[in-house]
């Protein structure tokens, strides 16, 4: 068949930011592009004004503020609106609240253009789980409470869309729960990981390139946001450096936590077992993965949780909250232990156990990277795609 046009609309630019939706954006149209025409519409943020063309997919500007979410996705939704008449594709695709309001304007104009809505993690449940967990500051609160809007956006557009797309059964459940979505109308894609950059490579090279030494190390990798669970970390560390002194904790990752993180590490007396890299390039993150003994990311809350899928196929065992997506993305047991979510104790047990005996690391490194080659590549996310899309087309 000819290949035919797909608009995919995100807040942010898929080849200046590397979060779990940029990643999945860019994968499946760099393997689709032999298929299919892909056009992504996003924000002007980081600077993003020219239209460029990245992996032979074509990335296009639509003006947006570059202060803070949401005022960005709002300024951004505005202007797809506003210039809809121009947006000219076979198939819509919006990710997570992008896109709101761009149905019913096509609709509008009598468009019968199928419209797709990709639901990473229902915004509804992220609501009520951060709800459950408590405030820690005002900022939380309200960041909470802009939540609950946008998922009001997310309910909206999941009943305007054509067909869902969603990364797992949880996301599943917690879409038919909350938002009353005919299950007939959704279709599970996972995300994936790509094997090729993400592998074992020389240990020793990969700790010198980060300034560590010989020392056992634990990785995290994630924004420094209340949702991650660093201070749960923080915590079980504790209590590991207590049985195991010669034990580093690697951070790699930003957010607006690190100040007071970092005040408690140090408060601690953990500063000399903690190293915070900051933001670490997306080309330096499959090395950094294998400087690792375990990896390990307490989330309260995960539709699913790409940088598990990179470590399992960086060969490293993980270690987690058994929470939403979390469950399905690491076979606990085979390829690393999850323990009941906010349980520190347990949390601390299971990075000793790992800690303490390399043979189990290496049995569920390999075992993970087994794992996510069967089922979590980006390539098996791509054809499953252009399926939904056939679909959507009626083809």
């Amino acid at each position: 068949m000819a290949k035919f046009r797909l608009a995919v609309l995100n807040t942010q630019p898929p080849h200046l930011y590397f979060g779990g939706v940029e990643r999945r954006i860019m994968e499946t149209a760099k393997l689709l592009e032999s298929q299919v025409d892909v056009r992504v519409y996003c924000g002007t943020k980081a600077g993003f004004k020219s239209a460029v063309v990245v992996d032979g997919v074509s990335i296009v500007p639509c003006r947006s503020s570059d202060i803070v979410f949401p005022l960005d996705n709002w300024g951004f939704n505005q202007s797809l609106v506003k210039n809809a008449a121009h947006l000219d594709a076979d198939v819509f695709e919006a990710h997570a609240v992008s896109g709101y309001g761009l149905p019913r304007k096509l609709e509008a104009s009598g468009s019968k253009v199928p419209f797709i809505h990709t639901v990473h993690g229902t915004l509804a449940d992220e609501y009520e789980q951060a709800k459950r967990s408590g405030y820690s500051s005002f900022r939380d609160r309200v960041a909470n409470r802009f939540m609950l809007h946008l998922a009001g956006l997310e309910n909206q557009m999941a009943h305007e869309a054509d067909l869902v797309v969603t990364i797992g059964d949880y996301a599943f459940e917690k879409i038919q729960q909350y938002y009353a979505i005919d299950a007939d109308k959704v279709r599970i894609v996972p995300n994936g990981v790509d094997i090729e950059r993400f592998k074992p490579s020389d240990r020793e090279a990969a700790r010198r390139r980060f300034g560590l030494g010989g020392e056992l190390c634990v990785l995290f990798v994630g924004s420094l946001i209340a949702r991650k669970g660093l201070p749960f970390l923080v915590e079980a560390a504790k209590v590991v450096v207590a049985q195991l002194p010669d034990v580093k904790f690697v951070v790699a990752g930003e957010g607006p936590l690190r100040g007071s993180i970092e005040e408690t590490v140090k408060s601690a007396g953990l500063s000399a077992h903690f190293v915070f890299l900051g933001r670490v390039s997306d080309d330096a993150l499959p090395l950094l993965y294998n400087c690792a003994d375990v990896f390990v990311l307490p989330s309260l809350h995960e539709g699913q949780g790409i940088v598990f899928l990179e470590a399992q196929a960086s060969a490293k065992p993980v270690v987690g909250f058994a929470i939403g997506g979390v469950s399905e993305a690491v076979c606990s047991g085979k390829t690393g232990l999850l323990v009941d979510r906010g349980r520190v104790d347990e949390l601390a047990e299971a990075l000793l156990k790992l800690l303490g005996d390399a043979s189990l690391r290496a049995k569920m490194g390999a075992n993970g990277r087994c794992f996510v080659s069967e089922k979590f590549t980006w390539e098996i996310c791509a054809q499953k795609m252009f399926k939904v899309y056939c679909e959507s087309l009626g083809v």
